[in-house]
């Protein structure tokens, strides 16, 4: 199989645009042989309203070396691997009219990417025609912090991944590609089933300040000050049998704190994985054909640490107490004040696992409750660009209102409770004088002095950092972002270009359901969800009234007071190209300028990689226990080495518990089951040496009998040649 060669190439290529050409070319032979052996079109039998497929890729990036996404801390750089990341592509077509399509990708990624779905796109024209476009195909992110970074195009989410990284950009496209092409090959005619259900201490909103500015009218509509509803679109074969799902629940990516270094598709990776096990428990990961989709929702101010957010001060007056309310500090600074998980007695990935099973069973309860509504009904989308620099708008009361080129405030600089910023930067600061006038000299070096005019647009946000004014050496923030809606019967999905607070997402599906049902698109069955952040990352999206008390998402609404506004009036004016026989495309801006082409990356490459003296690569350095283990007990294993960027092993494995079975080995475990991990350990950079350690934690209901830890590893010589090599521990026994 060609990936594991491809991956070894992307991880030397010098240049940030080469690997677009090779993923297209070796996609291309991979796919040849789909193409000779199944014809174009296809011929809809059976009962089936609709034409579904599924499929799903590994996206894992480099797992050493790498800054993760997510939190924009430079120190959290990846050691090693918890459980891979992996796009899921769902594909719905009109049984009568299978041009009629969209093509929804759920990928454990931080956000969707305008250079990615770019490359997406045009990788598409050239395996399907026109087909797969950017009307109707979606890239979605699961808002996963734990994932490889260094893939966005714009300069500001790179900043901490020392720029463009080529290997993660091309491990997300190669298996988003490949999870399409399963889909695409797999089209079968089905049925899509639609319930929901609610699902409490799953979440908890991390800015309830902010959240109370909102009219005390509208809060008194809801329970809670965050969503909890979960939303299940269920795939079915003309059989009844369930095939997948897309699940819609608004929950940050953060089960695991900044300081975790093991790639993770964090709690709805844990989900998916959940589901799909159950599903199909005999099949490895990955090799799953039920595909589930745990999908992001209005997330902006959700956070799965749902205990609260306590000061973490050893020595202070206020160690252990719960954070100031307004603006999230303890003795006045921020670095302190952390949120908890439900698992934090313990340890951030049990918390990870209860927040990714809490969504695992809501979502199976919905599914099996044999209550779900049939959907039926045309298949539809709209796609346009937006220029949010400059967009001007009638509000419902009549008055202008107007978008902003961006700009980050300085709460921004503050963080959150998932992940607290630094120095003496607060959220909840909406003052004209800065807290510290030494940042206001030291704003003026990192970015253009807003003018007065920017200054007023994005009032009263205190502008720290006028990113839509920086274009140098490349744009640091998107002007132009991507607004699309899917349509399935009844089924709306909003693919939103960032991230929603609760009440903005509110307020969001609550426009677009009414329009749809006013303009006679859909009637009173029209449900509609939110998806995101997707296709192009604006950050955040608050209301009004929350982006006046700017905390941290309302420092992070780049586009100024009326974002939320201008979302809803141009979603709003598109409910018409959703309707059953809607005609002819919407106007719309240019594109956003490609970028990744001028992308700068200070990632170095691997330059070799040798064992200790006397020691060859996959020795065993430190063996397992010779008494036997039992569930609950972890087994560990330390192996000579190699630097896992010679070959990122995409659809494999760099390690696998194995079983003795009638005297031969069976493997049972992968580096994608949660109950392993693998980590990398640099021992020295001079002599190009390292270390691996493998642990397996054994899960309850574990066969008795003999196993082994088996490393797979491919090692650089000083020539440039990458070798495969394996390394076995000594058989052990699980009791």
């Amino acid at each position: 199989m060609y990936l594991p060669s491809f991956s070894t190439a992307l991880a030397d290529s010098a240049f940030p645009f080469n690997w677009i050409h090779d993923a297209m070319r070796l996609f291309v032979m991979y796919l040849a042989a789909f193409f000779v052996a199944s014809p174009p079109a296809i011929v809809a039998q059976g009962s089936g309203e609709y034409l579904i497929g599924l499929g799903i890729g590994d996206v894992t990036g480099p797992v050493v070396e790498t800054n993760m996404m997510g939190y924009a801390f430079l120190p959290q750089t990846d050691t090693g691997l918890h459980m891979r990341q992996r796009s899921r592509a769902f594909i719905v077509a009109d049984a009568s009219n299978p041009t009629e399509r969209v093509l929804f990708i759920n990928s454990d990624i931080c956000m969707g990417d305008t250079g990615i779905r770019r490359t997406l796109l045009s990788s598409l024209e050239s395996l399907y025609g026109d087909l797969y476009t950017t009307t109707n195909t979606a890239l979605v992110g699961t808002h996963a912090h734990s994932g490889v970074g260094g893939y966005l195009e714009n300069l500001l989410p790179q900043v901490t991944s020392l720029g463009y990284v080529n290997a993660t950009a091309a491990a997300i496209v190669s298996g988003t590609l490949k999870a399409i092409a399963d889909a695409h090959n797999s089209l079968v005619p089905g049925n899509l089933k639609l319930g929901n259900t609610t699902l409490l201490n799953a979440n908890r909103n991390r800015s309830p300040s902010a959240y109370l500015a909102n009219p005390e009218s509208e809060r008194a509509m809801y329970e809670e000050n965050q969503d909890t509803t979960v939303t299940v679109l269920g795939f079915e074969n003309t059989n009844g049998d369930a095939t997948g799902l897309l699940s819609f629940f608004p929950v940050h990516g953060t089960s695991l704190y900044e300081n975790n270094t093991l790639v993770s598709g964090d709690n709805k990776g844990m989900a998916a994985w959940m589901y799909e096990s159950y599903v199909e428990p005999s099949s490895m990961p990955g090799n799953n054909s039920f595909v589930a989709g745990f999908v992001q929702s209005n997330v902006g101010d959700t956070t799965p640490n749902t205990l609260g957010a306590y000061c973490e001060s050893p020595g202070e007056p206020w160690d252990g107490q719960a954070c100031e309310f307004e603006h999230s500090t303890c003795g006045n600074r921020t670095e302190d004040c952390h949120g908890r998980g439900p698992g934090f007695l313990i340890s951030d990935f049990e918390s990870n696992r209860i927040i990714g099973q809490a969504q695992f069973e809501a979502t199976r309860t919905v599914m099996e409750a044999n209550n779900m509504t049939s959907v039926s009904g045309s298949v539809k989308s709209v796609h346009v660009y937006l220029d949010m620099t400059t967009y001007t708008f009638t509000l419902p009361n009549g008055t202008l209102a107007k978008t902003c080129p961006a700009a980050l405030g300085y709460s921004f600089a503050g963080g959150t409770t998932d992940g607290p910023g630094a120095f003496d930067f607060v959220q909840g600061d909406n003052s004209s004088q800065s807290q510290n006038p030494f940042w206001e000299v030291v704003k003026r070096f990192v970015t253009p002095a807003p003018s007065e005019e920017q200054i007023a647009c994005h009032y009263p946000k205190p502008i720290l950092l006028n990113s839509g004014y920086n274009h140098q050496p490349y744009d640091w923030s998107p002007g132009t972002v991507d607004v699309q809606m899917m349509r399935v019967g009844q089924f709306v999905i909003l693919a939103m270009p960032g991230e929603l607070t609760t009440m903005a997402g509110r307020r969001m599906r609550d426009a677009l359901r009414a329009k749809l049902i006013a303009e006679g698109v859909l009637d009173e069955r029209a449900y509609v969800v939110i998806a995101g952040p997707a296709n192009t990352y604006g950050h955040y999206i608050t209301t009004r009234e929350e982006y006046g008390v700017q905390r941290y998402e309302g420092a992070s609404t780049i586009f100024g007071p009326a974002t939320l506004e201008a979302y809803i009036n141009k979603y709003s004016e598109l409910v018409p190209y959703l309707a059953e026989n809607a005609s002819g495309m919407p106007t719309s801006n240019a594109a956003p300028p490609e970028q990744t082409s001028k992308a700068i990356s200070l990632q170095t490459s691997v330059v070799v990689d040798n064992p200790p003296i006397f020691k060859h690569f996959g020795d065993v350095l430190v063996d397992v226990e010779s008494s036997a283990y039992y569930a609950g007990d972890t087994v560990a294993v330390r192996f000579v080495g190699a630097n896992p960027r010679n070959n990122l092993r995409l659809e494999g494995t760099f390690l696998t518990v194995d079983q003795q079975v009638n005297g031969e080995w069976v493997v049972v475990k992968t580096d994608s089951h949660p109950s392993t991990t693998y980590q990398w350990n640099r021992t020295s950079k001079v002599l190009g040496t390292s270390t691996v350690d493998v642990r397996w934690t054994i899960e309850d209901g574990t066969p008795a009998g003999i196993y082994r830890i088996t490393y797979y590893g491919d090692a650089k010589s000083l020539l440039g040649s990458i070798s495969a090599f394996t390394g076995d521990s000594s058989p052990f026994t699980v009791g």
